[in-house]
Order: structure tokens, then C-alpha cells, then sequence
């Protein structure tokens, strides 16, 4: 047995049975094949059920800047380039969430005080496990949230944890699409100037797209 820690870069035609349909709709919602999905693929029962969870969490009572609020925070903590250049992305026709992504690209407070309560609580989830600081939950329900929205965000933990470990396992590559949102290595990121992202990307989300179908 070879023990190369490569994964396999599956495509539609290649990839097992029971991942297609997950192959598929990735390749349609964006308009080509994501490295991460492509790997995923070689477990078709990870692949499906990450698209489960990412679908239960965007229908949630949080809404999409939230959502990418907890998403980018997961993925900053968890060091997963993939996901902070593609939601980058996703969020760069937005110029409300500029401000916020920023923010969560450099490890600064947000300058919304509620979308800094909800980054504070989720990066308290992370480090304690769930058992969150006694300032973080002040602070997350002074800011208006709720308990249900408090395990909402514990859906979103799930499926970008689960996400955020596969991409690093396989060592995704980051896409063409996504290069002009390159997060820096965290150890770079202090020693280098700060740096914008780009003010727009002809990319619409997975979510409308797939909305549209």
C-alpha cells in the first residue's frame, strides 16, 4: 500500500457513484470543479454529509453576512486558506461586508459591535470546546442572539470544522478563481503590509446559484 498522502483529484467522470450528484451540483453552482470537493469526492459519505450540514446552516435564523461571519472566523482559527480566499470571494460584490471581512482577514475587531460578539463567541466555542467563556456568552446575548442562534452557530462549527480539517488533510490548492484572495500564512500576516482585498470578483455564490436550479 502506498503511503503518499496525496488525494486524488476527482472529476465528474472519475469520481465514485454516490458522489456525483455532490460533484455535479459543486461543478454547476460555481462553474468549475473545487480542488476541495474534488478530493472530498473520494468519500462520497464525508462529501454528502458536508453539503447536508453547509445546507441546514444556510437555512438558519442567522443571516448570510452572519453566517460568513462564522465561517471566516472557523477558518482563520483553523488556519484554512482555501476557505478564507474563497469566502472572500463569495462576499466581494458585497460592499457591507467589506469592512468585516477585512477585519476577520486580519485578526482585528470588527467594527460592528454584534458581528464582534458573534466572531468572540464562535472563537470561544472553538477553544473551549463548546463550553464557552462566561464573557462570551454576556456579550453574545447583550448583542441581541438567542439560545437557538447560540446552537445555529454550533451548526456552522460542525460543518466549517469538518470542512477546514478535510481541506488541510488534502492539502487542497487554492483555485484560480479564488487567487486574487490569497490570505497570507498566518505567520506572514504581522511581518507583511496589510492588504485589501479586491473590490469585486465575477463570482456569484454557490447559494443563489444553486437557489436557481
Amino acid at each position: 500500500m502506498s503511503t503518499n498522502r496525496e488525494f486524488p483529484a476527482h472529476t465528474l467522470e472519475t469520481a465514485p457513484p454516490a458522489a456525483r450528484p455532490f460533484v455535479a451540483g459543486s461543478q454547476k453552482a460555481f462553474g468549475f470543479l473545487p480542488s476541495p470537493v474534488a478530493r472530498l469526492a473520494s468519500a462520497p459519505a464525508v462529501g454528502g454529509a458536508f453539503m447536508q450540514l453547509v445546507g441546514a446552516f444556510d437555512r438558519t435564523s442567522l443571516d448570510k453576512l452572519q453566517r460568513e461571519v462564522v465561517i471566516l472566523t472557523i477558518a482563520r482559527e483553523n488556519g484554512c486558506h482555501y476557505c478564507m480566499a474563497m469566502h472572500s470571494a463569495l462576499l466581494a460584490g458585497d460592499p457591507a461586508a467589506a469592512p468585516a471581512v477585512e477585519a476577520l482577514r486580519a485578526g482585528t475587531a470588527l467594527p460592528d459591535e454584534r458581528l464582534e460578539a458573534l466572531a468572540q463567541f464562535v472563537r470561544s466555542v472553538l477553544a473551549e470546546r463548546g463550553d464557552v467563556s462566561d464573557q462570551a456568552w454576556t456579550r453574545f446575548r447583550a448583542a441581541g442572539y438567542d439560545h437557538a442562534q447560540a446552537l445555529e452557530v454550533l451548526l456552522g462549527v460542525a460543518a466549517y470544522t469538518l470542512s477546514t480539517y478535510a481541506n488541510r488533510l488534502t492539502q487542497a490548492p487554492l483555485d484560480a478563481a479564488f487567487e486574487a484572495f490569497a490570505w497570507p500564512d498566518p505567520a506572514a500576516i504581522n511581518a507583511a503590509p496589510a492588504r485589501k482585498f479586491p473590490d469585486r470578483v465575477r463570482l456569484e455564490t454557490a447559494q443563489e446559484q444553486i437557489r436557481r436550479r
